[in-house]
């Protein structure tokens, strides 16, 4: 399994408030940065540790309380998946993997391979999360989270009783 699809040992210093929402941020490693940062906002970042937001009204993607320095979303080379409400919102940047791709497969087929698929090419050591994912992180945990969702929603659907439309006979209507 890739590096970046492991659970750290060590969590100090993983965390810290962001200054957009006030929610907590989790460490993202300066590569990931230095990826996808374009090229004016790479030229403000500095030497102290960054975190990603993830909170998805949140216009920051990246902060450092320490430097006094936050970065949004145009700062970033790719739509950060989190913080997009209109299509094509990203769920896995290494296998360019949308949010609509899996709601399509489930609602064409009732199920999906997506996940499947992905823990095939990260076995494989194809995934390159660190430099790719906004979060830095793998995408596995996102992704899941969208099938779930979708899978609800299409049993709520299809719970829901047909209604036959009304006809007409006689000038009354009938079901």
């Amino acid at each position: 399994m890739s590096e970046c699809c492991r659970v750290p040992g060590d969590h100090r210093g993983s965390e810290a408030q962001c200054p957009g929402c006030g929610r907590k941020g989790q460490r993202v490693k300066r590569r990931t940065l230095e990826h996808l940062l374009t090229g004016s906002a790479l030229a403000r970042l500095t030497d102290h540790p960054y975190f990603f937001c993830a909170t998805p009204e949140c216009p920051v993607v990246y902060f450092s309380n320490e430097a006094g320095s936050r970065f949004h979303k145009g700062d970033v080379r790719v739509r950060v998946g989190v913080k997009e409400t209109e299509d094509p919102v990203p769920i896995c940047y290494c296998f360019d993997i949308t949010e609509r791709m899996v709601l399509e497969e489930i609602e064409a087929t009732g199920r999906t391979a997506i996940p499947d698929y992905i823990k095939a090419q990260v076995k494989a050591g194809h995934c390159a999360c660190e430099t790719k994912n906004p979060s830095g992180r793998c995408c596995l945990g996102v992704v899941t989270t969208v099938v779930l969702r979708a899978l609800r929603q299409r049993e709520i659907q299809d719970a829901e009783p047909l209604q036959a439309p009304a006809q007409e006979c006689c000038g009354r209507p009938t079901l």
